[in-house]
């Protein structure tokens, strides 16, 4: 074998290599043009758009200060609904994620089963949960609570049943050795293990109520969101600067709360 032929047989696996990628690169081009063109993206509507936009932020300038008097109790209404959704989501999905889990869930059908329920729940907006529970029980924040607890329960039902499926199979077949039943597994085997990343996901989910609550609100459940859409209603978008300040200010305090308690947490795991 000559120089010649060794360097093309050492080339051509290289040269080769590089067809997949270009594939690839062409594949995602070609997927991100076609949702560009069924999402009608244009850069340039936008740029058109820009003046009126300003316009409308003009607007809502200055915000109207005095208002915030009448968002406290809305506010603290909005809190109230993000807590007792996230509670009541995090009891609607902890008996049900030990069945989702492939290690723990020897029946095959119950496991899918209990995946789809998962999936169903999480897949349907809040704002559609909130309608229909509205139409249910009237308007007012219970709606709102309702909503985010059905949707939270799918999203923590999933990572709680995901987390399990990651932890060390030694303490469960240990257990399991010595005659420990399903109950007596899950309390010393399982949850020792996951109750740390089970916190931390609870509090993140907390915080994600807190914003849905606020949008919540525009379909008549309750909250400072019922606020915000009266006062563009009322084309009076001072109040609404004054509304999407508070929004902000109570979304930035629950991230600190939040992220101060997750480090919190988790050093004291270690």
């Amino acid at each position: 074998m000559n120089v010649g032929s060794y360097t093309l047989l050492v080339a051509k696996p290289g040269n080769m290599g590089w067809w997949p990628r270009l594939a690839t690169g062409a594949g995602v081009l070609a997927v991100l043009w076609w949702a560009a063109a069924g999402a009608q993206v244009s850069f340039g509507e936008l740029a058109k758009g820009l003046p009126w936009i300003g316009d409308f932020l003009s607007r809502m300038l200055p915000p109207n200060w005095s208002f915030i008097n009448k968002l406290i109790t809305p506010a603290i209404e909005t809190v109230q609904i993000a807590l007792w959704g996230t509670l009541l989501s995090v009891i609607l999905a902890v008996p049900v994620c030990f069945f989702a889990a492939r290690n723990l869930t020897p029946n095959l059908a119950v496991y899918q089963f209990t995946r789809q329920v998962f999936n169903v729940t999480r897949g349907i907006n809040e704002i559609i949960l909130a309608l229909i529970f509205v139409a249910a029980v009237g308007l007012g924040p219970f709606p709102g609570v309702l909503a985010l607890a059905v949707h939270g329960a799918g999203m923590l039902g999933k990572f709680f049943s995901e987390s399990i499926e990651e932890i060390d199979q030694g303490p469960i077949e240990a257990l399991r050795a010595t005659g420990a039943g399903p109950i007596q597994t899950i309390i010393f085997g399982v949850l020792p293990q996951v109750i740390t990343a089970w916190i931390a996901v609870v509090l993140y989910r907390f915080e994600t109520n807190l914003r849905q609550a606020t949008v919540l609100g525009m379909v008549g459940a309750g909250g400072i969101g019922f606020e915000l859409v009266g006062s563009m209603k009322l084309f009076q978008y001072q109040d609404t600067a004054t509304c999407i300040l508070v929004i902000i200010a109570m979304v930035m305090v629950a991230d600190y709360v939040s992220t101060r308690l997750r480090a919190w947490i988790q050093k004291g795991a270690r």
